[in-house]
């Protein structure tokens, strides 16, 4: 290793945050380092943030400009915050992909979704099978979690080896996909791990983590003695989880629908790639409707409330022909995702006033995390021993935490949040950049950039109203008629008790009356007059000052 050659750890989405993952590693001279990007992923709007978005993903601005130096992407695992922005970021990337055969299977279903060529993605094997990208070397580490065929990486280039560890957690019975080898990791971590860059969701939870394989007999026993339809929701993407429901429904000796695309398009996947076998028969939606409901369980999409997934649609009456009814049970066979629980507490309640019995995981009977524990991070860090570790996968709390963790077994660590580069090179992380991050809002068909102004006007016009006002010149630059008026999302009578679009028509008319030619001239200086106007009147009539759109249309000569 030469002295002019650095490694370099650059968080573009998930450190500081928990969703969108982006993590750029690059090997070489300054500025002119070689590139690979580690997963590229969404998180999802709310309406009180992003109004009318579709999806979020990290900006990579940064990134897309160094194209050239990009050498290669390596998507760890199939959750949407780690592969969901794939096939609108690849574009502006042009970089090979490489993945496992589980997670190859989505992405290649996502780049055809949208008409796009499947010849980027590459499927690897496990470790020890090496990819080469420019500097470095890697490899898919098998490792646990709540989706099949997850894995770390083993990133080794000529400043030694760093370990990316994806979501994890230490399971050695998850039932569908591989379990914790803490032999393997041991012999990986064997040469020496340079740096450890590590999943902090979990930091707080001070027990061990369970294993998927304990909820087996709980979610058996719920199903059997459940005396009418029972539906239950998860992950979709949490196939280990989906096949233990239906097990249980076919053990009761009902009849098992899936319901929703995520869902069916998760178990196709896992059965294209050989990670899912014997999974219970199933029977369609239409057939179902013939069932007797005591005999019949539904697995459906929609644990987080989403209000196209099948759980909120059958919330709001029927779906696919299926309803809810009184004495049926609902199964959340999953945890609600901080930021989700207005939207799961409205299908609660919903379900509560149709009769059907709601149960949620309360006393840790029907679902576990996908994620490491304290003890468990304790575990990981005993068995890499690592020269540094950098926590990402987490909010602030979580990576300060996390170093601190660190910190009590004499390991060097950073707290490293989007837009930060550090130097790996040394003994100790070091910053040594700060790069501009941000946000992109996938909006219908667009792509916008969380500065563009799009989404801050749209949250403007919810929060405040909006109030139009056209009005014509003629050629002679004097005004054609009255200026109208029209209202969105205000109350239509003000406090003088008379409509707001008349008395906001009759003082504009008045003002522009009185208005001289020097302004009358001018379309920035007439709408400067009548926003102020507009924004006075609604101030007294309203009590707010609304969003104001001026339109001045003239007649040409």
């Amino acid at each position: 290793m030469t002295k002019k050659n650095r490694l370099i750890y650059l968080p573009l989405g998930g450190a500081g945050e928990i969703g969108m993952n982006a993590y750029v590693y690059g090997y070489g001279p300054k500025g002119k380092e070689r590139l690979i990007l580690v997963d590229i992923g969404v998180t999802f709007p709310d309406m009180d943030t992003s109004p009318g978005v579709d999806l979020i993903f990290a900006d990579i601005s940064w990134l897309a400009e160094r194209a050239d130096q990009l050498d290669a992407i390596f998507i760890t695992h199939g959750h949407e915050d780690h592969i969901g922005a794939l096939a609108m970021a690849l574009p502006r990337l042009k970089a090979p992909v490489y993945c496992r055969a589980f997670t190859g299977n989505l992405a290649v279903r996502k780049l055809e979704e949208r008409g796009m060529d499947t010849d980027a993605i590459h499927i690897v094997g496990a470790y020890p099978e090496v990819v080469q990208a420019g500097p470095f070397k890697v490899s898919f580490l098998p490792i646990s979690h709540s989706i099949p065929e997850s894995a770390g990486l083993v990133i080794d280039s000529h400043a030694g080896r760093v370990v990316h560890t994806g979501d994890f957690k230490l399971d050695e019975t998850p039932i569908v996909g591989e379990a914790f080898d803490a032999k393997l990791w041991g012999e990986v971590a064997k040469g020496g791990v340079k740096a450890l860059v590590c999943d902090s969701t979990n930091v707080f939870s001070s027990a061990p983590g369970r294993s998927e394989v304990t909820l087996g007999p709980s979610i058996r026993h719920l199903v059997a003695n459940a005396p009418h339809m029972v539906v239950a929701t998860t992950f979709a993407s949490n196939v280990a989880r989906v096949k233990t429901l239906a097990e249980a429904g076919r053990d009761a000796g009902r009849s098992v629908v899936l319901l929703g695309r995520a869902m069916k398009r998760m178990i196709e996947a896992a059965v294209e790639s050989k990670v899912l076998s014997d999974f219970p028969s199933l029977i369609p939606p239409e057939e179902a409707i013939s069932v007797p409901r005591e005999k019949l369980m539904l697995i459906v999409t929609g644990s987080q409330g989403e209000r196209r997934a099948a759980s909120a649609q059958l919330s709001r009456g029927k779906y696919l022909g299926m309803e809810m009814k009184p004495g049926d049970l609902f199964l959340f066979s999953s945890k609600t995702i901080p930021g989700n629980e207005r939207e799961v507490i409205r299908i609660v309640n919903a379900f509560s006033e149709m009769g059907v019995d709601v149960v949620e995981d309360e006393g840790h009977l029907y679902h576990v995390s996908g994620h490491a524990n304290r003890p468990d991070l304790q575990r990981m860090h005993k068995l890499m021993q690592p020269q540094i570790l950098i926590p990402m996968h987490g909010e602030h709390r979580h990576l300060r935490a996390h170093v601190a963790l660190a910190k009590e077994s004499g390991i060097a660590s950073e707290i490293v949040v989007n837009g930060m580069m550090i130097d790996l090179t040394g003994e100790e992380p070091k910053i040594v950049e700060y790069v501009e991050t941000g946000r992109t809002y996938k909006d219908g068909a667009v792509l916008i950039g969380a500065l563009d102004g799009v989404v801050r006007d749209r949250i403007r016009m919810a929060l405040n109203g909006l109030i139009v006002v056209t009005l014509i010149i003629d050629e002679d630059d004097e005004p054609l008629g009255e200026p109208w008026i029209e209202l969105r999302g205000l109350p239509e009578v003000g406090a003088s008790k008379v409509p707001l679009a008349d008395l906001l028509e009759d003082d504009l008319t008045q003002l522009i009356g009185r208005t001289g030619d020097k302004v009358l001239r001018d379309d920035d200086k007439i709408d400067d007059l009548l926003r102020r106007r507009v924004r006075q009147v609604a101030m007294e009539e309203l009590g707010r000052k609304p969003e104001v759109q001026i339109i001045v249309s003239r007649l040409m000569a």
